[in-house]
Formats: structure tokens, C-alpha cells, sequence
């Protein structure tokens, strides 16, 4: 695809910095970089070079600038980079300078990579994990960015798509050529629907993961919840080390959720503390209790938390999910029954029982994400694959239809595979997905 516009937008971040990145893409780069540094320094080398405004010569910064003829680039497109001082004022000059000359405009989130796309340099796949890499705070998400920036996904899925035009190609032979007496019931013999149910038996084992890997780019729940002044908002202050909750003796302090996000052996938990569970009948505090129980019903671990002389939370259908953790241990005097087994005691102002409850969040949350390496990382793949699956089992229930049927079937198959990669409608998806990308990539 052909790109007539030139995009130019910081590469780094805003602010003061020892060096700014400024990223230039398109068919005018070459010149760009020739009118603000006199010449064209050679291919995927450093050069330090003057740069001076073209519009009246005034000189903007000593920098190191780096010219990348296409396509052998990250956009498939040439492409230039400067790297200024990093102050403001050298940012801001040189990016007016690129803004007045012809053909060129300010890049929006994402733009880099959305020609990276639609010039064939990856696919959309690919694209999502450069998305999951930059916003990738744990080792374990790292990982799986990295390895779907691999093309972990993308290979195995254009390997069930050759499979699936196979499929499709004999189905289509069966039509086409029909009337001949040498391809009497080609392509609909029990052979291709044998082939098709293997496809079918081969993406749905996929989809049978759990979704750890949507969880652990989201993240693994952990909801605080108990009744008023049972420790909430102190012990999430003490498990994140900072004053994330307000923590008062008045009942009914905690309104809405807060979250922390914590990195337990590379991998992302969020701490939630809730409102506390009791009937009242402020209007404002059974809001936020209302709230409270719908976080607790998406939660993927309950800490339920009981005070000295209090009571275990009323946690109805979600127990299942819960850890039972006494807190104020030493307001206790004597031994304390933990109970029931596995029930842990912590004490915020002490730190008594923080590491061990810390270890047993970890435990879950590797537990609940799963082993091994996840497939499916997004919700839109697993869309796309499950409704694939649907267009197989409508063609393995109808075997002995129409092959008109049939045909189509499989046609709608190969395009849910197509969609995971980004081969078939994907205008609405870029939008979608290169909106949440940061400007200069």
C-alpha cells in the first residue's frame, strides 16, 4: 500500500531527557532529512549533523540522525530518525520545522505501526503483541508479548488457514466440476470432513486454556472484602508499601474500589480493596457495598478478611475462590485458631504474616493463570477462533447437505481464521487497536 502523506511524531517521551527520538516515515523522508541536515548520511549509521530550520536556516541542534531507505524498515516505508538534546525547546523547533514542510504531518497513536500493517511488514496479530509489549509492567507479560511479536499465533493460525482452503479448494472443486465424470464427489467424501473435524478438535483444544492468556495481560483479581474496620484499606497500604486507601475508625470511610497493581514473580496482581459488607441504609455506602459484591463476583481470589471478635464475610457462591486472613494479629492475646486450614494471620502494623500472605497471592495467581505458554492472548482472537469453530460444527452437522452448503461453510471458516491476522475486514479493528497505541509508534 502506497502512502503519499510523510508522518513525523516524537519517538521517546515528553519532557526534559538527555535525548528526544523523533521518528520520520514515508516517501518524503529522505528529503526531510536532506533539508534539515544538508545531506543524506549513509544507510542505518549514526552521523552527527547540524540541523537548520529550511525555512529561513536557523540552527535547531547538533544531533545524531539515521537515515533507513524502504522497505527494509520497521513502517516498510523510508524512514529517518533524529536524535536531538533533549530539551523542550530543540523538540518543539524541530518538530514546527517538519510540521511547515510540504507533504508532511504530525503522526496520531499508533501510525507507524498501522502502515507496518498495511504495508505487509507484520500482521495484525504481530501488531497487538508491539501494543502488549509496550505496556508490558511484569516479566510475564513481557514474555508473551515477545513471543507473540514471534509470531507465536500467527503461524500456527495461517497453519489451520492453508488447512481450512484446502478444505474449502476441494469443496469447490465438487462444485465446479461436477458434471465431469472424473471428479465424480470430489471433495466431499468423508476424507474432508475427517480433515475439517481434525481442524475443528485442533483449534478448540487451543481454546481450552483457561484464558490465562487474556488473564495475565489484564491481570489476576484479588478483592479485599469483609466488614467495616476489619483491616481492608490498612492492609492494602501494607502489601503495596505506600497509602493507596484512606484508613479511618469510622465505618463506611471506603466508598468506591481502589486498585494497586503489584508484581508477584513477574506476574501482574491487582489488590482490591471494597467497601465494607453490612446492611445500611445510606444511600451512598450501599452503593459502593453494591459495588463491592460485583467486584467480588468477578474477583479471581477473595481475601475475606476477619478482625478480632469478628466474623467471617457472607461470601454466598464465591467462597470457592476465597483465602480467609485474620488481620490485627497482635491485638490477639494467646494462640490464635486459624481456622479454616490454610487461614493466615497478618498483622499491618507489626508486618507479622505480610510475606507469607504475599507468598500465598503468588501461589494463586499462578495457579489460576495456568503453565506453559498461552495461544490466545486477546478477546478478539478468541472471538474469531470460537467462531470458527461454530462454522466447523455447522459443516460436521450437516455432512451429506448440499455441498453448496457445505462450501460455505468452510468459505466463513477460512475467513474467522483470516480475520485473527488481519487478512479479511479489518478497517474497524485498526481503528480499534492503533487508537490505544502512544504517538510515535
Amino acid at each position: 500500500m502506497i502512502e503519499t502523506e510523510t508522518l513525523f511524531a516524537p519517538a521517546s517521551g515528553f519532557g526534559r531527557a538527555a535525548v528526544s527520538v523523533i521518528r520520520v516515515s514515508g516517501p518524503a523522508a529522505g528529503h526531510v532529512l536532506v533539508a534539515l541536515s544538508g545531506t543524506l548520511p549513509p544507510p542505518r549509521r549514526l552521523s552527527l549533523r547540524t540541523l537548520r530550520d529550511p525555512a529561513n536556516g536557523t540552527e535547531l541542534d547538533r544531533a545524531l540522525v539515521a537515515w533507513f531507505p524502504g522497505p527494509d524498515t520497521y513502517s516498510g516505508e523510508d524512514m529517518a530518525e533524529l536524535h536531538l538534546h533533549g530539551g523542550t525547546a530543540v523538540r518543539m523547533g524541530v518538530l514546527t520545522a517538519l510540521a511547515r514542510m510540504p507533504g508532511c504531518r504530525a503522526a496520531g497513536p499508533g501510525a507507524f505501526t498501522r502502515r507496518a500493517v498495511l504495508n505487509g511488514r507484520m500482521d495484525l496479530a504481530e501488531a497487538e503483541a508491539v501494543a502488549d509489549l509496550i505496556d508490558a509492567e511484569t516479566e510475564g507479560q513481557r514474555r508473551q508479548a515477545l513471543r507473540q511479536l514471534d509470531g507465536a499465533l500467527s503461524r500456527q493460525v495461517a497453519a489451520w488457514r492453508e488447512e481450512a482452503i484446502d478444505c474449502l479448494a476441494a469443496a469447490e472443486a465438487a462444485l465446479d466440476f461436477a458434471d465431469e465424470g472424473d471428479v465424480d464427489d470430489v471433495g466431499l467424501d468423508a476424507a474432508l470432513f475427517g480433515r475439517a473435524d481434525a481442524l475443528r478438535q485442533d483449534i478448540a483444544k487451543a481454546l481450552q486454556d483457561g484464558r490465562r492468556g487474556e488473564r495475565l495481560r489484564e491481570g489476576f483479581f484479588v478483592v479485599l472484602a469483609g466488614e467495616p474496620n476489619a483491616g481492608k484499606s490498612t492492609l492494602l497500604n501494607a502489601l503495596s508499601r505506600r497509602d493507596a486507601a484512606i484508613v479511618s475508625d469510622m465505618p463506611g470511610t471506603t466508598r468506591d474500589a481502589i486498585e494497586v497493581r503489584l508484581d508477584l514473580g513477574g506476574l501482574p496482581v491487582f489488590l482490591v480493596d471494597t467497601a465494607g459488607l453490612r446492611d445500611t441504609a445510606e444511600p451512598v455506602e450501599a452503593e459502593g457495598i453494591r459495588r463491592s459484591r460485583a467486584r467480588i463476583g468477578a474477583a479471581d481470589l477473595i481475601l475475606a478478611l476477619v478482625p478480632p471478635g469478628g466474623t467471617t464475610p457472607d461470601l454466598g457462591a464465591y467462597a470457592i475462590r476465597t483465602l480467609t486472613v485474620h488481620t490485627k494479629a497482635d491485638l490477639f492475646a494467646g494462640s490464635l485458631d486459624l481456622s479454616p486450614a490454610g487461614a493466615i494471620a497478618v498483622s499491618a502494623r507489626t508486618g507479622a504474616g505480610l510475606e507469607a500472605l504475599l507468598d500465598a497471592i503468588q501461589a494463586e495467581a499462578q495457579a489460576g493463570l495456568g503453565t506453559g505458554d498461552a495461544l490466545v492472548t486477546r478477546a478478539r482472537h478468541r472471538a474469531a477462533l470460537e467462531a470458527c469453530v461454530t462454522h466447523l460444527d455447522r459443516l460436521l452437522a450437516g455432512e451429506g447437505a448440499l455441498p453448496e452448503l457445505a462450501a460455505e461453510d468452510l468459505r466463513l471458516a477460512v475467513r474467522s481464521l483470516g480475520e485473527v491476522a488481519g487478512h479479511v475486514g479489518v478497517e474497524d479493528v485498526l481503528d480499534r487497536l492503533f487508537s490505544g497505541f502512544c504517538i510515535g509508534k
